[in-house]
């Protein structure tokens, strides 16, 4: 490995970075499955015909409120929308209906596709909503790591686009979690694009930090405060080239990749707070 390969390892490996890297995910998956015991759930609904293209549906306790499709993230390319589901837990009891889409994974699909994939799930969402109690016109999107890429590339989309019924703006807001905006930086980590496969022109293609949002919608950022490098360059990035829709940039001064999605689904914390307030909950 040369200087420069290991600079780039050092400054987007989070499972390197934090070595207990593994705990977190079995304590994901543990709530995850009380979760889907506990709540009034729909599991691995189709939003579309790949078998990769399913999604779990919380139902909100009482009357929907808004609904919340929340990405996962794996650097687009590891876990699974049922590693998740505890996300689900907070977020129903103020009466918030929880989509979890899941989606094809690298190498198995490029990138591209994977971006295709969410704008599907997306627009399923705000077509399907009110089987599940809920309204399509309140529509929202967060998302962590490559989520949180996929929620801004949602912020980015034309949506009349992707079909005649849509409005410019079927997502009222969206909130990245640790997301990654430019691609172009993921393209000199070998540990990931040895899955992902990018080049110049495909980074580019599916990076917002350089694309316009394509509406108004607010976006709300985050990234932990013991974060690699990486992260905050990409955090900072976005920041500064989507100021316009920036509503706020919450701090998470003590959270790690990891750690700060559990923060994200603690319904005490200034995050979950700062996603209610994305949801005007009230």
């Amino acid at each position: 490995m040369d200087d420069q390969t290991a600079v780039f390892e050092k400054r987007y490996n989070n499972r390197a970075a934090v070595t207990d890297f593994a705990q977190y995910f079995d304590r994901w998956g543990r709530m995850s499955k009380i979760a889907r015991d506990e709540l009034d759930c729909d599991l691995d609904v189709a939003y579309g015909d790949h078998p990769m293209e399913k999604v779990d549906i919380f139902r909100a306790e009482g009357r929907s409120r808004a609904l919340l499709m929340f990405i996962h993230g794996g650097y687009w390319r590891s876990l699974d929308k049922r590693d998740h589901s505890f996300i689900a837990n907070e977020f129903v009891k103020l009466g918030v209906t929880v989509a979890m889409p899941n989606y094809a994974l690298c190498p198995s699909v490029k990138l591209e596709e994977i971006v295709r994939q969410m704008l599907k799930a997306t627009a399923w969402a705000y077509r399907t909503a009110s089987r599940y109690g809920a309204s399509g016109n309140s529509l929202y999107v967060a998302g962590h790591s490559a989520g949180g890429h996929l929620t801004a590339m949602m912020l980015a989309a034309q949506w009349p686009r992707y079909g005649a019924d849509l409005p410019d703006q079927i997502v009222q807001g969206g909130l990245s979690v640790s997301g990654i905006y430019d691609l172009t930086e993921i393209m000199r980590v070998p540990s990931v694009n040895a899955d992902t496969r990018l080049d110049e022109a495909a980074a580019l293609k599916s990076s917002p930090a350089f694309m316009p949002p394509a509406t108004s919608a607010p976006l709300y950022l985050t990234v932990g405060g013991k974060e690699i490098d990486g992260f905050h360059y990409q955090h900072q990035l976005l920041k500064s080239r989507w100021g316009s829709v920036i509503a706020e940039d919450v701090a998470c001064p003590e959270d790690n990749h990891f750690s700060i999605l559990e923060t994200f689904g603690d319904g005490k914390s200034d995050l979950f707070k700062a996603a209610c307030r994305m949801m005007k909950l009230g």
